[in-house]
């Protein structure tokens, strides 16, 4: 690396850092959201909560550092080209080839450390968030709370009007039922209840209430003295995962062929991105002060929208995504920045 490079890295760096920052920052206050949310089906202390951050926190990096690497990249040469320290640069004989070339091979190489976080690392944290939750849920760790709305136990939705600390007694109180199916609502009463784990299953066992079946605006009232809901929440923890036979679920699993290409892609952008980045940030100031905002937008939402448009496609939509924005960056630098400079 010459010394050329090395102040050309320098000057990248520290426009990388501050971005990533900031946008690491804001996507970590999102999914640290959703993880909160959890909190209103199961108990977990303040180490489990670090514990579910980590598993999300490959999925973070994944979306925050190519958007910081292209949008780095065209910001720092930017700046660069205000100051005229580029113009300098390639007076002095120093090409734009040299500075492509140097750029390609890093952003090849983040490119290769994002494609193995998508397809290992980022399967391999779902399937332990997953496991986790699931562990917690079969281990009675089920934060019912009193009085509050919008709980649910497997496909009922829950009411608790009061929980007991006496361990003598029942340890809910006066509990309402709610399921909607296809073929009829029902709603279920009972004076008190008790949440046992059975073969790795947790039954809701009620007593003393009533169960009504709403049907063509027909209601059946029946009444029991105990009742047992069993629920669908199982103990997955101790099953074998595999990454191959993860990713080979995409060709009948919409969902898991969407993630494939999505993740795949993103983790390209910045080696497919970084000829644009550069198109964008090399520019005569006096003439092109705007183009560098209106390119970085235009390529960001061109390619995020390509992925959606092509999610069913995993690997024609890879192909065709990656070639395109290759060929088209190539193409963009050739015009813009060789046959000026």
């Amino acid at each position: 690396m010459n010394r050329v490079n090395i102040y050309l890295f320098s000057s990248f760096l520290s426009t990388f850092a501050s971005l990533f920052a900031t946008l690491f920052l804001i996507v970590s206050i999102i999914f640290f959201i959703q993880i909160v949310r959890i909190t209103s089906y199961i108990d977990i202390n303040f180490v489990e909560l670090v514990k579910l951050y980590l598993f999300t926190l490959p999925q973070i990096l994944l979306f925050t550092t190519p958007i910081s690497f292209f949008v780095s990249l065209a910001m720092s040469f930017f700046r660069l080209s205000k100051e005229n320290e580029s113009i300098v640069i390639f007076t002095l004989g120093y090409s734009p080839k040299y500075i492509a070339k140097f750029f390609l091979q890093i952003s090849a190489l983040i490119s290769i450390i994002l494609l193995f976080i998508a397809l290992v690392v980022m399967p391999t944290a779902f399937n332990l968030h997953n496991n986790f939750v699931n562990y917690k849920k079969t281990k009675l760790s089920l934060n019912l709370k009193p009085s509050e709305f919008g709980q649910r136990f497997g496909s009922w939705m829950i009411f608790i009007d009061k929980q007991n600390s006496d361990k003598s007694l029942s340890k809910y109180e006066n509990i309402v039922l709610y399921n909607n199916s296809d073929i009829n609502e029902r709603f279920i009463t009972a004076s008190s209840g008790d949440i046992t784990n059975e073969d790795a299953k947790l039954n809701l066992i009620l007593k003393d209430g009533y169960i009504y079946d709403i049907k063509e605006n027909k209601w059946n009232i029946a009444k029991y003295d105990s009742l047992t809901i069993r629920s669908n929440i199982q103990d997955k923890f101790g099953e074998n995962f595999s990454i191959i036979e993860y990713w080979s679920k995409a060709k009948s699993d919409p969902k898991v062929a969407r993630n494939l290409i999505i993740y795949t892609l993103i983790a390209l952008f910045p080696l497919a991105s970084t000829l644009f980045a550069l198109s964008f940030g090399i520019v005569t100031y006096r003439y092109e002060k705007g183009i560098v905002y209106i390119g970085v937008f235009a390529v960001l939402a061109a390619y995020f929208t390509a992925i959606l448009l092509l999610s069913k496609y995993p690997i024609y939509g890879i192909v065709a995504i990656f070639t395109l924005t290759m060929l088209t960056s190539f193409i963009t630098f050739k015009h813009k920045v060789m046959k000026k400079y």
